[in-house]
């Protein structure tokens, strides 16, 4: 019995064409995300914020390195925004929707466009949560405008950024920088196949991440590894706390103890990598809930409070 054929392939001039790749689902967020706008700074530009609104205490997330706010955050907005705090979450200078500037990418320029976002609002000072990069962010922030910012919570962070191993890394930068230049969506997509990402989701996320600008991206890493707090963290005044990712491969978990110590602050333990905000975010939230539930019974230490 015969075998019914198939349509024959399409050709040009004799030569079969390549099939059509598989059409990708839209590039949607898995969850809902908090309003999105525009907030003017003078003297400094545009910058993309997530809102919630509402009349709660005001939260600043600030996110780590290469991943903006809606991928560091996607699963602490909505129950920051339960137990009634006001959620803001920035994209930083270079990655996702923020500023592109022609300035060499510097964490303090990160740190003062925070602070303007925040005066722009007319908020009351803030709780900040700094996430990996986020975190020397959130200490600049709160030595440079200390009345913006009413206590912080530092995750998954470190003061410095300099052992052995991590220097190796950042003198990658420069062919990151290329990669993502040449190609940012398929760079991307790549390390999202190879990660096991479902497709739905991986699709947005690549979306994501393909809109930071690799100069930016390469900069902030060397950034990083020029950062170093040790020697003026202890005197930030602002009511602090420290989550310490005990299973950190990217941040040695000593590194993050010795943050906690200098801020003389028993650190709380998340059992987790340095993904748990989205690798493990019921047991990150959980922990971040109540660090911020602490720092909001608490108040800034003023020049009255210390000894004479």
């Amino acid at each position: 019995m015969g075998v019914l054929p198939g349509p024959a392939p399409a050709t040009l001039d004799g030569m079969a064409l390549p099939s059509r790749r598989p059409e990708l689902p839209a590039p949607v967020p898995p969850l809902p995300l908090p309003p999105g706008r525009t907030v003017f700074v003078p003297g400094r530009g545009e910058f993309f914020l997530r809102d919630s609104g509402g009349d709660g205490q005001p939260v600043l997330l600030v996110h780590g390195w290469m991943f903006p706010s809606d991928l560091n955050w996607l699963h602490t907005y909505r129950p920051l925004q339960e137990a009634g705090f006001r959620v803001l979450a920035m994209d930083l200078r270079g990655h996702g929707r923020g500023l592109r500037s022609g300035a060499p990418f510097r964490l303090a320029d990160c740190a003062d466009d925070a602070a303007g976002v925040l005066s722009a609002l007319g908020l009351p000072p803030a709780l900040v949560v700094g996430y990996s990069m986020g975190g020397p962010v959130t200490q600049l922030l709160a030595q440079r405008h200390p009345d913006r910012v009413a206590g912080f919570v530092l995750c998954a962070t470190a003061l410095d950024w300099n052992d052995p191993r991590q220097k190796v890394f950042w003198r990658t930068m420069g062919g990151l920088r290329l990669a993502l230049g040449l190609f940012p969506r398929g760079a991307w997509s790549a390390g999202m196949r190879f990660a096991g990402a479902p497709s739905s989701e991986s699709n947005w996320v690549a979306s994501e991440l393909s809109r930071g600008s690799a100069r930016d991206l390469a900069e902030a890493g060397r950034e990083l590894g020029r950062f170093d707090s040790s020697s003026w963290v202890a005197e930030l005044a602002q009511p602090a706390s420290v989550l310490v990712m005990t299973r950190d491969r990217l941040v040695p978990p000593a590194k993050q103890r010795a943050l906690a110590a200098l801020l003389e602050v028993e650190p709380l333990l998340v059992e987790a990598d340095h993904d748990a905000c989205s690798a493990r975010p019921a047991v990150f939230v959980a922990v971040l809930l109540a660090a911020l539930r602490g720092l909001s019974r608490l108040r800034p230490v003023t020049a009255a409070d210390r000894p004479a």
